[in-house]
């Protein structure tokens, strides 16, 4: 499937709204206009947000989902589309910067062929500039993460790519004054590389900061980077909402 223009803002438009709302967890009877074919494959990468404690060596049970976003997100799919079965998969590893997941993108990615495929990567291109000794910046974030895109669109032109932005949560442990405002050009670097590439898009900080006018950010997630199990909640519904875009 190629992701038009057209449906590149359709997807930004609806994650944006949906990110101002109670709740939009598709109904049975939307999920119908949902692009999926019978025993699609589904691929969620990343880093830990995405991981989420998976069990590497269940990669394709329930366990080798993790308890994030990414396991919700197939729950919910897989209860949906159960007459289609579709096949979801994580690959996200605690830790990995864009080059890590170039790193091992042949064997976690190219060769499982995804019809769709889910990229949550960047948080860690700019910590790791904190707490170690990464020295890559901003520029060096979007730089890889376009070569990435190029990649995967040149050896895997019918996968549909959703680009997720990375995201930060100030009143969390971990998230503090040290992030603004360098961390936003990492935000604005993910959003340019989803237009240019045509990729599908998900606000995920206005997915938090809309939830963190109603309740209290630390309940979203504690240290300002990994979700809470509502906040995975809240990642998934603003993932769902993007694909039933598609």
């Amino acid at each position: 499937m190629k992701y038009s223009r057209r449906g590149f803002l359709q997807s930004i438009t609806a994650a944006s709204l949906g990110a101002a709302s109670t709740s939009f967890w598709p109904s049975e009877d939307a999920s119908e206009s949902a692009s999926l074919t019978e025993g699609a494959t589904i691929l969620f990468q990343g880093d830990s947000i995405t991981d989420a404690g998976r069990n590497r060596e269940l990669n394709g049970a329930n366990e080798g989902l993790g308890n994030g976003y990414a396991f919700l997100a197939t729950a919910q799919m897989r209860h949906l589309h159960a007459k289609l079965g579709p096949l979801c998969y994580n690959r996200g590893v605690s830790g990995n910067k864009v080059f890590q997941l170039a790193n091992r993108w042949k064997e976690d990615t190219l060769e499982l062929n995804p019809d769709v495929l889910s990229i949550l990567v960047g948080v860690n291109d700019f910590w790791h500039r904190l707490t170690s000794s990464y020295e890559g910046t901003a520029e060096t974030y979007e730089k890889d993460l376009r070569k990435l895109l190029q990649r995967t669109r040149t050896q895997l032109p019918d996968t549909t790519i959703i680009l997720g932005e990375p995201y930060a949560v100030q009143e969390g442990s971990a998230v503090d004054e040290q992030w603004y405002p360098d961390f936003r050009a990492y935000q604005k670097a993910a959003r340019n590389a989803a237009h240019d590439y045509e990729t599908g898009f998900i606000p995920f900080q206005a997915v938090f900061d809309g939830a963190s006018q109603r309740v209290e950010p630390t309940y979203w997630t504690e240290d300002g980077v990994h979700p809470t199990l509502a906040g995975s909640h809240l990642m998934a519904e603003a993932w769902l909402q993007v694909y039933n875009e598609i």
